[in-house]
């Protein structure tokens, strides 16, 4: 009776702990915190509102654009022509985004600082106008920002991901004139290891004092390269 008994029990621990192990839960590894990343970016602009921003500031009333000339805008007057003899469309950048609370697994903190450069517009007029010629040549910009980042890093050399948006200020510098500006920016990307590739969309408004007051309105495309540490 006794073999028999110790028999039964041996059997029952042996059915026991195969279903004790199964039902504790599974802990995946978590990526650790990463607290500042150095990015190096490629930019594509496309103008925003030019008619707007700066030709009717600069002229003083309405501008609109025209088509099959060669000109591209005339005021409403039809007195005044503008040729936009250039408006560059590609410009680079170098940044770094801070993590004050690290970067790992969802939502965090994100301050950024870029420099980037800003492509350069000319635009002649003829008939009545303040100026002869708008120039914006040479420009280079100092953003500073401040967002969130929303993240989903993967441990050593794995596949991640993240979303971020931020906005702020900056400064401008150009051969012609000083400004000041304000943006927006939206994106994201995947992350293999330390090394992330992203895609955004900036909206910037640059602004001037001179010759009178007005803004030129830019919405770069960027393709961004990132280290993470």
């Amino acid at each position: 009776m006794l073999i028999q008994t110790l028999a039964a029990l041996g059997v029952a621990c042996a059915i026991a702990v195969p279903a004790a192990a199964q039902t504790q839960v599974y802990q995946p590894k978590k990526a650790r915190k990463h607290f500042i990343s150095i990015t190096f970016d490629q930019l594509y602009v496309q103008p925003y509102s030019f008619a707007k921003h700066p030709l009717e500031e600069l002229l003083g009333q309405r501008v609109t654009e025209v088509h099959l000339q060669d000109y591209q805008y005339e005021t409403q007057d039809r007195q005044t022509r503008a040729t936009v003899l250039e408006y560059g469309k590609r410009g680079t950048g170098i940044g770094a985004t801070v993590y004050p609370f690290g970067s790992s697994d969802g939502a965090t903190l994100a301050l950024r600082a870029s420099v980037e450069s800003v492509p350069d517009i000319r635009v002649a007029f003829s008939g009545p106008a303040p100026m002869p010629a708008y120039n914006l040549t040479g420009g280079r910009a100092t953003d500073f920002g401040v967002g969130l980042e929303m993240a989903d890093r993967s441990p050593g050399w794995g596949i991640g991901a993240h979303a971020f948006l931020i906005g702020g200020v900056g400064r401008l510098r150009t051969d012609q004139m000083d400004g000041s500006r304000y943006f927006g920016e939206g994106g994201g990307g995947i992350m293999f290891g330390p090394f992330g590739v992203d895609l955004s969309v900036k909206f910037i408004v640059n602004r001037f004092d001179t010759p009178v007051s007005h803004s030129v309105h830019m919405v770069p495309v960027c393709l961004r390269g990132s280290l993470t540490f």
